[in-house]
């Protein structure tokens, strides 16, 4: 019973005003009213226990909706991720085909002017031997005939008209070895020219899938080269000192040209966009007597049955909290279209399909390295 109406019946008991009867009309009026308050307070318990219950059920299903929601929102954000890459792709695709018409297009008049710069070389050789020979038969024939030199008059006007005939010579062919040396020049750049021209056309049109015998060194060469003057020529270029250590001892590498172009080309342009980034960091610094001077190292060594790529650059390092994620696709650290997050996976993949493996070693504010190892079969 309720310890209220407990106390009142003890109260009840010990009134000697009320009558028995009167007494036990009250006590049944609040053994009544014990009942309906106990059924009440079973009910409103009740209430309570649905209450923290609906509560609790009722925090757990925002919890889900806003769950869905964030997953909805990033399914959202991948799907445009998505689209941006597949537009981008699509424009490098008609870039690609762009360039394969325009490297054809270059490569036969490239052709013509390589073949009469070698031909017309031959031509300036032939006519400077015939020049030289002309001279002599004509010094031969006349002292035959006449016992005295073509240039001979009087014995001053010989010496003088010999001298002004040895002069004259001497000219022509100093003109002759000058256009040779032009021509040569011409040959030189245009070779150079043609080398550019297949390797685009070699971008475009991909290979057979083959690894053939290839110049690592070489190939290193000529990509770094074509990055940097690619950096160069974009729109905001900035200068770096390259350095090549080359190890000589390396002979021709299995590999697919082709794509391992690819793979140095990204590297090197990840590096230049890296050292753009601290160039300018460093050009905002407070002291500005610390310089900041741009530098790329490649390296390759031959050890054993292997071949080790090094590509190091003294840009800002890889933060440590996405070292891991950098090889994912579509991971990109770049604001806005400037990056589609594809170059190192595409560079990762190309790199394990030729049977090797990339490894990153980097230090903050000092350095980032990506290692090729490649297996010689």
């Amino acid at each position: 019973m309720n310890p209220h109406l407990k106390h009142i019946i003890e109260l009840l008991d010990k009134t000697e005003s009320l009558s028995d009867e009167q007494k036990e009309e009250i006590v049944g009026s609040l053994k009544s009213a014990d009942k309906e308050l106990t059924i009440l307070e079973f009910k409103l318990d009740r209430t309570e226990k649905v209450k923290r219950t609906t509560a609790i059920l009722l925090e757990e299903t925002i919890e889900e909706l806003e769950q869905k929601r964030r997953a909805i929102e990033e399914a959202m954000s991948e799907l445009k991720a998505t689209q941006d890459q597949l537009v981008q792709q699509e424009k490098l695709a008609s870039l690609g085909q762009l360039t394969a018409g325009i490297a054809h297009e270059i490569k036969n008049p490239l052709n013509f002017v390589n073949n009469f710069s070698d031909v017309s070389i031959e031509l300036i050789e032939e006519a400077r031997e015939e020049l030289v020979e002309e001279v002599k038969r004509q010094t031969s024939d006349v002292r035959r005939e006449t016992g005295k030199s073509p240039f001979e008059g009087g014995s001053e006007q010989g010496e003088e008209e010999e001298s002004t005939g040895d002069q004259n010579l001497s000219t022509i062919l100093e003109i002759l070895d000058d256009v040779k040396l032009n021509l040569k020049k011409i040959h030189e750049h245009g070779t150079r020219a043609d080398s550019i021209v297949k390797s685009m056309l070699q971008h475009s049109r991909g290979g057979d899938g083959k690894p053939e015998p290839t110049d690592l060194n070489a190939l290193l060469k000529e990509y770094v080269n074509l990055a940097f003057h690619g950096m160069r020529a974009g729109s905001e270029p900035i200068n770096v000192d390259i350095v090549l250590n080359l190890d000589e001892s390396i002979d021709e590498v299995p590999l697919i040209a082709e794509d391992f172009s690819r793979v140095i080309l990204n590297l090197c342009n990840n590096a230049f966009d890296a050292m753009r980034e601290k160039e300018k960091q460093s050009a905002g610094s407070a002291q500005p007597s610390d310089t900041y001077t741009p530098k790329l190292t490649i390296q390759t060594q031959k050890s054993g049955s292997s071949v080790t790529i090094e590509i190091e650059d003294n840009g800002p390092g890889i933060p440590l909290e996405i070292k891991d994620k950098i090889l994912q696709p579509f991971f990109t650290t770049k604001k806005g279209k400037e990056g589609t997050g594809l170059g190192l996976s595409i560079t990762n993949d190309i790199i394990n399909a030729h049977g090797g493996s990339l490894q990153i070693l980097s230090e903050r504010d000092q350095f980032t390295k990506f290692i090729i190892t490649l297996i010689l079969k």
